[in-house]
């Protein structure tokens, strides 16, 4: 059987991993499916579940209760027609945009190719760093969900923002760029190889490319995204070694 109830008191993904934990480990309970956005937990269960048993496991620090009936069809009335995937990633379409253009305009009265795209690369891990930045706690856990290393080494997923800060501060100042290069391939190749599996397993989960601020699916605009940076990265690296 399954039963939907409200959800109160979470606020990122952290808090929805940390609701669906609790509420797994509730006896009967054989699987949790939580909605940030709707606010609403959904629970398959082997046997009923008394509410009771869910306000003990989660401890006084999120709230739950049953969804009457009539919000469940006032919700279903008003629920609109789910946007389709170029409205979806809308925010992360303009962003490349506009790194294409500023690195572009940096460099078209001597326009030199590869200046160009270290340009670009810098001012990619500038801005995506910043929107990971905006929700720290929120965005270890939605990374976790699709990245290998961090679904092995936990710290990673918190180090990540900052390591990509670092990497386009180096690309911007010319500092240390052939590591830089080498640090890229390693770390967006491992990020590539779940991208491709999660897609690849048709899961439905938040993109964390842009943080946990935006709400982003996951779809081959991800895949591409790191194809492009990893090919960038590729030419470059070959250009100081040959």
């Amino acid at each position: 059987m399954k039963q939907t109830y409200s959800i109160g008191g979470m606020t990122c993904m952290g808090c929805v991993t940390a609701v669906s934990g609790k509420l797994a480990a509730v006896a009967g309970i054989d699987q949790v499916a939580i909605s940030l956005e709707k606010e609403e937990a959904t629970l398959s269960m082997k046997r009923p579940v008394a509410l009771v048993e869910l306000k003990a496991a989660l401890n006084g620090k999120y709230t739950i209760w049953e969804r009457p009936a009539t919000q469940e069809r006032v919700k279903l009335a008003n629920r609109t027609k789910e946007p389709s995937k170029i409205q979806q990633l809308r925010p992360l379409l303009l962003i490349f945009a506009y790194l294409f253009s500023a690195s572009f305009l940096l460099h078209f009265k001597q326009w030199d190719m590869k200046e160009a795209m270290l340009d670009f690369m810098g001012l990619f891990y500038i801005v995506f760093s910043f929107f990971k930045l905006l929700d720290l706690k929120g965005f270890p856990a939605s990374f976790r969900m699709y990245d290998p290393l961090a679904k092995v080494v936990p710290g990673y997923a918190w180090v990540y923002p900052f390591l990509e800060l670092a990497l386009g501060l180096l690309f911007l100042f010319r500092f240390q760029v052939e590591l830089a290069l080498i640090i890229t391939i390693v770390v967006l190749g491992i990020t590539t190889i779940g991208v491709a599996r999660t897609l690849l397993d048709k899961k439905k989960i938040q993109c964390a490319c842009l943080g946990t601020a935006l709400k982003l699916p996951m779809t081959e605009a991800t895949l591409i995204e790191n194809s492009i940076m990893l090919t960038m990265a590729a030419v470059l690296l070959s250009q100081f070694i040959f």
